[in-house]
């Protein structure tokens, strides 16, 4: 096949016996792209040992994605890139900026585990359609980015900003600290950006935070918290490697200026640190959820059932089923889990097949082997 689920890829074994995940998803005016891996046109993997090899492979392939879904790589306006080793960052961007000369997308690089023999390089994406909006944004007093992305680009009513390190963007220089003090540089360059695009922090809808030490999680709420009196966006946080090691957390941010709503899908007080779900529009953000209790302590399966209800439930509460949901986000601690986590996501979504991503990572909840992520849209 010309695409193999990636939940199996990861995890070194065969596509297992289920619909797969769907190259790209369209809706709500954006082209949702499953994470694409190195693969030729017969579906073996491209570029045996050769970093720029297979990162042409893979952006060659989601070109032809792009392409049949009347999109192009030009268009695409969010770029996640999953990078097996940060020895290969600087090669893959040489690769990877001759297919951008000119406005590149926003970007996050972390460093995962791609799982499968060989496979260096991952990407997911967000692409507007062709004739949709696409505006890259900068404040007039920053320098541009070192390497091949923008920093903020708007689509109508949504931004996306690339994935923010402690960097002072009028000069590019690194910001040294902790990492409550790399989390306020983060946020405040955030702020820069957001209005530029005429919006606050206030307007973030959705947050993907990196920490390269779980030790550090409390250090970033502490400061991250701060910006959000109220109604904070939904949000996951992870323990991953980041391209750079002088930083320590790295923050991915979209926003959005149609109007706002929380989702609260149960009685629980308010988590200050992110809400349940964010409504913008006819978009929905769903904050990653976990499954883990005392009884389910070491079954993948188990809490992977108990982190789709969680779900189903703030869907619900969000007037959605998960025949909306369009794109998932699925971090896992052990990829050999990855049979027992795509029973158990095959179950809850059916014959629907959102796009979807699939990561490993340290979790910030020392017993929870999976979480998810979602974002739909009521249509």
């Amino acid at each position: 096949p010309m695409w193999i689920p990636l939940i199996a890829v990861l995890a070194g074994v065969s596509p297992m016996e289920s619909q797969m995940p769907r190259d790209a998803v369209t809706a709500g005016g954006l082209i949702y792209l499953s994470s694409t891996l190195p693969l030729d046109d017969r579906g073996a993997l491209a570029g045996a040992g050769d970093i720029a090899a297979q990162t042409r492979a893979v952006l060659a392939r989601a070109r032809a994605t792009l392409s049949a879904s009347g999109s192009s790589l030009e268009r695409v306006a969010a770029v996640t890139v999953y990078l097996k080793s940060a020895a290969d960052f600087a090669a893959m961007n040489d690769a990877y900026r001759t297919f951008w000369p000119k406005d590149p997308p926003t970007r996050t690089t972390i460093i995962a585990d791609v799982g499968t023999p060989g496979a260096l390089v991952a990407m997911s994406m967000i692409a507007v359609p062709s004739g949709g909006e696409r505006v890259v944004l900068h404040p007039a007093s920053w320098k541009a980015s070192p390497n091949p992305y923008s920093y903020a680009i708007k689509s109508g009513d949504t931004l996306f900003l690339s994935g923010l390190v402690s960097r002072n963007g009028r000069d590019n220089t690194v910001v040294t600290g902790d990492v409550r003090s790399q989390t306020k540089v983060i946020m405040d360059n955030a702020g820069e950006l957001l209005q530029a695009a005429g919006m606050t922090h206030g307007n973030i809808v959705s947050a993907r935070v990196f920490l390269t030490d779980a030790a550090t999680f409390q250090q970033m709420n502490e400061v991250y918290r701060s910006y959000f009196p109220t109604a904070p966006p939904a949000r996951a946080t992870v323990q991953a490697g980041l391209a750079g090691n002088q930083y320590g957390v790295e923050i991915t941010i979209v926003a959005s200026s149609a109007k706002r709503e929380v989702i609260t899908a149960d009685a629980r007080p308010p988590n200050p640190n992110l809400s349940t779900g964010i409504r913008a529009g006819t978009r929905i953000y769903l904050s990653g959820a976990l499954g883990n209790t005392p009884d389910n302590k070491g079954d993948v399966a188990a809490q992977t059932r108990e982190t789709l209800a969680k779900l189903k439930s703030a869907l619900t509460a969000a007037g959605c089923t998960p025949a909306d949901v369009v794109d998932t986000l699925v971090y896992i601690t052990d990829l050999q889990s990855s049979a027992a986590v795509e029973r158990e996501y095959r179950a809850f979504f059916g014959n629907h097949n959102p796009a979807r991503t699939v990561v490993r990572s340290g979790l910030m909840s020392g017993d929870g082997l999976v979480e998810i992520m979602l974002t739909a849209v009521k249509r």
